[in-house]
């Protein structure tokens, strides 16, 4: 059960309703996720309106998003996402042996394109300040510039939505089989909650 209390489309204005029923029921199923984000409607619709934009426009073909979506959720340890974007991937012909690998890239289901946005999304993740020229070089084998930065915003903006999610409780229950990712820290043992 989420921290706030839920919203509806029947409680937002109906610019704000038409993008939470759009992204809520459309995009996939995020109605949780919009339910309360509803609460600060300007952040609901510039976030999901993006995101329903950039998936129109297919800047980016959509394995390699969610490649790297899973990928930073992974990392983030974030149920929610990984429970609601591993479907997505698997659409995209990732077989689940080789989602379950991620965040490694060196799965034999991945061709260079794939471990090019798998290793990126991992240094976005957890070392955007040290990123070596190497690596773009190795993006641009296979990406433009624009792809480049559409690749870096959705890595990015997966880091949010994981702070989000979790701060927040985010959880319609489909996550829940997921929990083996976010282990309780053991305190006895010293680990820092």
């Amino acid at each position: 059960m989420p921290r706030v209390a839920p919203l509806t489309a029947a409680d937002l204005p109906p610019p704000y309703a038409e993008v939470f029923t759009a992204f809520a029921g459309g995009y996939s199923d995020f109605r949780d996720q919009a339910s309360v984000l509803a609460h600060v409607p300007p952040a609901l619709d510039h976030l999901y309106r993006m995101l329903m934009e950039l998936r129109a426009r297919e800047g980016v073909p959509f394995r390699y998003i969610e490649l790297a979506v899973v990928t930073v959720s992974k990392l983030n340890a974030c149920p929610y996402c990984v429970s609601h974007h591993t479907p997505l991937l698997e659409v995209e012909g990732v077989p689940a042996d080789a989602v379950a690998a991620l965040p490694e890239s060196n799965h034999p289901a991945f061709d260079a394109a794939d471990r090019a946005v798998i290793d990126y999304a991992r240094l976005v993740t957890q070392r955007a300040w040290g990123i070596r020229d190497h690596v773009f070089d190795d993006l641009r084998q296979h990406f433009t510039e624009a792809q480049i930065v559409e690749l870096t915003l959705r890595a990015a903006l997966a880091g949010f939505f994981n702070r989000f999610n979790d701060a927040l409780q985010i959880d319609d229950g489909a996550a829940e089989a997921l929990l083996h990712l976010h282990p309780e820290p053991d305190t006895a043992a010293g680990e820092q909650p």
